[in-house]
């Protein structure tokens, strides 16, 4: 095995990692899914090649793809999440009281079952109000009968079975899988790497269209390609920017205070775009 390990997203430019030992390797009906011990991040799992998580930072990620959304929604209850393998988002979702259940739909059970053997900190999946369903999540979001008021996609590069998750069909889905109050984030790649403009530009253009409120927003994971990644929150009724998110937020110090990234300085400022950023998705 390598002493390191290299992510590419641009011809030689990329991620090195170093690396002590393969701890899981196991190729599904869907993807190659790995688990390295690092020098320096921990524990750090990879679908084909790309980094999903490491230990050390997964807490951005999982912070802000779920407590946006969270904190936007008046009072979540009935919460999805397509993808999520790891049990990261789930767990920052079960952190809010108001939540009663959480569908994480993954299709590869093999993500869980790695994470639960070498990340048994990031998930919970002892939780009762979590129902973990192995399934494609494009197909289980077309036939939602009881709506959803949260919905999170936290799948993978625009490749392999992730791919549709950036279509707009997808989004009309999601939407029509909402109540009349419903709000969406999602992983929409990092502004620094051109190749994933045409993918960033099919969720924005999409939500822009279906939702009342659609926004981009930024956060900052070491381990991602460029390190700069970016987020959609899409709402039908609520702006993440308003005053009464806010309130909510300061409400909830509860759950911000113990949180390693997320807080409603954060919240605000990460929807404060870069010039270059802003025009990637301009219409």
């Amino acid at each position: 095995m390598p002493l390191q390990y290299n992510e590419y997203y641009n011809e030689q430019t990329g991620l090195t990692v170093g690396l002590k030992k393969l701890l899981f390797s196991k190729q599904s009906e869907y993807q190659l899914v790995e688990v390295y011990e690092t020098d320096t991040w921990g524990n750090l799992m990879t679908i084909d090649g790309m980094v999903m998580l490491s230990e050390w930072d997964e807490f951005v990620y999982h912070e802000m793809i779920s407590h946006v959304a969270m904190f936007t929604h008046p009072n979540p209850k009935r919460v999805l999440i397509i993808g999520g393998g790891d049990g990261g988002t789930a767990r920052e979702v079960l952190k809010h009281p108001t939540v009663e259940s959480v569908d994480m739909v993954e299709i590869d059970k093999t993500v869980v079952d790695a994470s639960k053997l070498h990340f048994p900190g990031v998930g919970d999946f002892e939780n009762p109000k979590l129902n973990v369903l192995y399934e494609d999540g494009i197909a289980f979001v077309k036939n939602v009968k009881d709506p959803y008021d949260v919905i999170i996609i936290d799948g993978s590069d625009p490749v392999g079975p992730a791919e549709g998750l950036f279509e707009k069909d997808f989004y009309q889905f999601c939407f029509d899988a909402m109540n009349e109050n419903g709000v969406l984030t999602a992983q929409t790649e990092s502004p620094w790497v051109e190749s994933y403009y045409p993918s960033m530009r099919k969720v924005f253009h999409a939500i822009d269209d279906l939702f009342l409120f659609s926004k981009m927003y930024l956060n900052f994971i070491p381990l991602y390609p460029a390190g700069m990644w970016s987020m959609a929150c899409a709402s039908k009724m609520a702006d993440p920017l308003s005053d009464e998110v806010g309130e909510r937020i300061a409400g909830g110090s509860e759950i911000v205070s113990a949180l390693k990234y997320y807080n409603g300085d954060v919240h605000r400022g990460a929807f404060a775009l870069p010039n270059f950023v802003a025009d990637i998705i301009k219409r």
